[in-house]
């Protein structure tokens, strides 16, 4: 069991493990042993609330397919069950960030000692540009 939230999870029986060999250095074991996991889990068959399955479509993800089964590769370690982990906890903060509510920018305005200071350093500029002028008689 999966927990996103207090009240949201996901059961084991919703996400698919597949385990592979993982990629790069490792010496013999990389070669015979499969470490690495391809976690696969289904939105649209999945028992998310609606709001949680809309949210994860529309994003923008490398990682979730065109048929909305998200895919992570997890072979960071090298054991499978803390691949597995992993793989778990990538997944549970995908779903996190995809339902996170973003706050609005309130729009400030510059304070007046930052528009002061900018007026006095562009009169500076303005001055020593002008020292370098030709000097007429």
């Amino acid at each position: 069991m999966l927990k996103i939230s207090n009240l949201v999870s996901i059961s084991d029986r919703e996400i698919e493990f597949h385990p592979i060999r993982a990629q790069g250095p490792g010496g013999q074991n990389v070669n015979k042993v499969s470490s690495a996991v391809h976690l696969r889990f289904d939105i649209v068959a999945s028992d998310l609330p609606l709001v949680y399955k809309e949210k994860l479509l529309a994003l923008n993800d490398s990682r979730i397919t065109k048929e909305g089964v998200v895919v992570i590769k997890a072979q960071a370690f090298r054991s499978q069950e803390k691949n597995r982990e992993d793989g778990l906890n990538r997944l549970a903060k995908l779903i996190r960030g995809a339902v996170k509510e973003m706050r609005k920018r309130k729009p400030s305005k510059p304070s007046r000692s930052s528009k002061r200071k900018r007026m006095d350093s562009k009169t500076k500029h303005g001055k020593l540009k002008a020292l370098r002028k030709k000097i007429t008689h």
